[in-house]
């Protein structure tokens, strides 16, 4: 056997056992006649001893290690002189007597360590050594011990994992396609699923009432911190179920997740359920962050016509928020508020502020606009208290100036510690609508995709109002960020097709696209509904990781490239001719 234990098991009470062990080296140092090794693999850190009074010669040997050097090593457990209580196997070292060097190693590009000299384009290039690092394989192992837990609680539930097809046919809907050239079929295309969606509402027609899948989905779309161009789901789908019976089930698997894995028990308070209109007036976002307060003010009564600010007065939304005590940011810091709003990312044309003095007089920014006694009201409105930091945005378009407000209520939560990692708010937004309005193709767009149900309401207004229609759809949002959603689907071919009728599809398109889909639901389709869970963000929020790439095995960078591979690249001439494809020379 290379080895009879790993680095990371042996304990005060192996103390006297010979003990073979193999791994990498982490680092050596030598220190009179000693030299010290730190032997590391997956389950931990083991320190080795190498005496030259007792064995030069092995000594010696060890005295030639190199970092990341791969080693098996005998010896004897001994109980060390000075203990390390940093690592669990603080209190032993192995007295070395036999050394096999199994492979040598170049010097790696970065330290391979927690805290690594590596920058990101130099890790994601040797990522097989930043998986290494311990911080890194901490989070694959979370990564799994999550999707046992998923496993294990969809079993308990009655669900079954069922893998569906990655080469699929495309779909006219939602971000771009990865499509997949046919050998055998020239000139035509596969495609990579986004989602398993059509492929789970067949399984419910199907019979199999409960599915789950941890699927690769693709979609070719501008990267982000929480996007890549290939990431996992927790597909599931139910059949003869309600809106509520969904949001409870996963619901209850939330809470066990994060008591399973996270460690963190989110008690029997049912969720928050806020429907989407509400969640855009009272914080500006569709996923909320709930872990702190601040919510909008609408102003528009208190300051619009009120003073003589053309500003105000010629606004169509005005809202604030209350940030509690900071009234003592002075004017620099007031600056760099109105630059980060002013910013191209988020485009506010300015912001106004009002402090709530210690005697509870208010001191603004627009104070020769307005009275004393119209200050005094706004202070009153806001609910703010000496102290505090009135923070105030305007616009003509009301969404738009909400989203903005969003970004500054975020910014202030985060200068104000408020966004706190090991503190998980959790709720449901529903009631999204059922489209959306597109200005370049002049149509209106499914806001979640076309086989999403409008509620039972609202069916009558697809014929008279369709941009009022609201969807039976929910998000599952944590901490700000979106970690599921989900909608009850059209069982009913009729309705099915006068939904496509409003997206503006022609029968004949329809058909072509999604006609198995249809026709299926004419052989039995019982009622079914479903949700997708993004396991990347679960674990990176789990983790408390920036970014989704940090928790998956091997990412792409921000261009959708994998450095490693180099991924994309050009294949052979051969290749192409095989599939009848002409690569045109790239255009500027």
């Amino acid at each position: 056997m290379y080895r009879t234990n790993t680095c990371g098991e042996l304990r005060i009470g192996n103390v006297g056992q010979e003990v073979t062990l193999a791994g990498w080296v982490q680092r050596s140092r030598k220190m009179g006649g000693m030299t010290f090794v730190d032997l590391r693999d997956r389950y931990g850190i083991t320190q080795l001893v190498f005496n030259e009074e007792t064995n030069a010669e092995l000594c010696a040997q060890a005295n030639k290690l190199g970092r990341e050097y791969v080693i098996q090593v005998k010896g004897t457990v001994n109980e060390r002189y000075a203990k390390n209580e940093k690592i669990p196997t603080g209190d032993i070292e192995i007295i070395v007597s036999e050394m096999t060097v199994l492979n040598e190693s170049l010097v790696p590009p970065f330290t391979i360590e927690t805290n690594t000299d590596g920058g990101d384009d130099l890790r994601m290039k040797y990522r097989y050594l930043d998986l290494r690092r311990e911080n890194v394989r901490a989070n694959l192992e979370l990564r799994h011990k999550f999707c046992i837990a998923v496993r294990n609680f969809l079993d308990s539930k009655g669900f079954l994992e069922i893998e569906t097809p990655v080469l699929i046919g495309s779909t006219p809907e939602g971000a771009r396609d990865f499509i997949v050239p046919s050998r055998m079929n020239p000139g035509q295309f596969y495609a990579l699923p986004q989602s398993p969606q059509t492929l789970k509402q067949l399984l419910m027609v199907a019979g199999m009432d409960r599915y789950f899948q941890i699927a690769k989905c693709f979609r070719d779309e501008d990267l982000r911190a929480d996007r890549q161009p290939e990431f996992t789901q927790i597909d599931c789908e139910m059949s003869f179920v309600t809106q509520n019976d969904i949001l409870n089930t996963f619901e209850e698997m939330a809470k066990y997740l994060f008591k399973e894995v996270r460690h963190y028990d989110l008690g029997d308070t049912p969720f928050i359920r806020m429907p989407w209109h509400e969640a855009m007036r009272r914080f500006g976002s569709d996923k909320p962050d709930m872990r702190f307060g601040m919510e909008f003010v609408e102003l528009k009564d208190t300051l619009g016509g009120t003073g003589t600010f053309g500003v105000f007065n010629d606004a169509k939304y005005i809202g604030g928020i209350c940030a509690p005590g900071c009234a003592h940011y002075t004017r620099k810091q007031l600056d760099q508020l109105t630059d980060f709003v002013k910013s191209p990312q988020i485009g506010a044309k300015g912001l106004v502020h009002a402090k709530v003095n210690e005697d509870g007089t208010v001191k603004s920014s627009v104070d020769k606009f307005y009275t004393p006694e119209v200050l005094e009201q706004l202070k009153h409105k806001m609910d703010a208290k000496p102290g505090d930091l009135i923070l105030i945005m305007s616009g003509d378009d009301a969404m738009k100036t909400r989203k903005q407000l969003c970004e500054l209520r975020l910014e202030m939560g985060e200068r104000l510690g408020l966004r706190d990692r090991n503190k998980f708010a959790l709720l449901w937004v529903v009631d999204f609508p059922m489209f959306e309005w597109s200005e370049e193709e002049g149509r209106l767009l499914a806001m979640h995709h076309p086989f999403t149900a409008p509620r039972p309401q609202d069916v009558p207004l697809l014929d008279t109002d369709p941009a009022s229609v609201l969807a039976d759809a929910y998000d599952m949002v944590c901490n700000g960020v979106e970690v599921g959603g989900g909608s009850i689907r059209i069982h009913d071919a009729v309705l099915q097709a006068k939904i496509f009728k409003v997206l503006g599809f022609t029968p004949e398109r329809a058909q072509e696209q999604f006609g198995f889909l249809m026709n299926a639901f004419k052989y039995g389709a019982p009622p079914h509904g479903g949700l997708a869970y993004g396991l990347d963000r679960w674990v990176s929020l789990f983790a408390g990781l920036d970014s989704i790439r940090d928790c998956i095995a091997f990412p792409k960078n921000n261009s959708g490239r994998d450095v490693m591979l180099d991924a994309p690249s050009r294949v052979d001439q051969k290749q192409l001719d095989e599939l009848l494809i002409d690569v045109r020379p790239q255009t500027k």
